[in-house]
């Protein structure tokens, strides 16, 4: 298990896990995980959010069914037909192709859901999505594997309905949680040079201090 107090190896190593084992999560782990969840920041703190738990494998099946036909039908085909990635090689293009289609075809094996929820028309997730980053770090601290899924919603209301999420409310994604199959490691991102501009759009990040606009500054 990664040292909890070391937040920014946690962030380096939190990958997306979609291989997951079967096996049982303590209700204990869980509510460590939501907790965290729950002491993210939301618009005016007004703690928008609802966390629907779900174990039950009937539900999870129901649910899946949309999942795997928004792979097989639409975001599968695209994804290959997009060719490689723009970031990383052929083959861990492939790599996260094969993990994503496992997932769409084994989510329900997975044996907690957390899907997040919120009232009121859909908006951007911005009282939502920083508490589903706070259980990925919590789920990543604690040795769960974990990954954010929005895949199903080119099926919302069908799966919504098969989840029994009610009238008035909104998911914003699944996140599929158990022990995990592979190995924790370090994410693999572009680096700040290609990512960030300096004052100006287009004007490279400077590599080193001293380097940018604002330097004559001081800044």
């Amino acid at each position: 298990m990664a040292d909890v107090f070391d937040l920014f190896e946690i962030i380096r190593t939190t990958r997306s896990m979609r291989r997951l084992k079967p096996e049982p999560v303590s209700k204990a782990l869980l509510d460590t995980v939501l907790e965290a969840g729950t002491c993210a920041a939301s618009g005016g703190n007004q703690q928008p959010w609802r966390f629907l738990v779900i174990r039950d494998p009937a539900i999870k099946a129901a649910a899946a069914a949309y999942y795997r036909r928004g792979w097989h039908e639409v975001v599968g085909p695209r994804y290959r037909a997009g060719g490689s990635a723009p970031t990383g090689t052929p083959e861990s293009f492939e790599r996260m192709l094969a993990a994503a289609e496992h997932l769409a075809d084994h989510i329900h094996e997975a044996p907690v859901w957390i899907v997040p929820c919120q009232g009121g028309p859909r908006g951007s997730g911005a009282s939502i999505f920083p508490a589903v980053q706070n259980m990925l770090l919590a789920a990543r601290a604690l040795g769960l594997g974990a990954t954010l899924t929005t895949l199903y919603l080119i099926h919302e209301a069908e799966a919504e309905a098969a989840m029994g999420i009610p009238q008035g409310y909104h998911s914003y994604a699944i996140i599929p949680l158990g022990m995990p199959r592979g190995k924790f490691g370090p994410v693999r991102r572009a680096p700040l040079a290609e990512v960030v501009f300096d004052n100006t759009w287009g004007t490279a990040w400077p590599a080193t201090e001293g380097g940018g606009p604002g330097a004559a500054n001081g800044l």
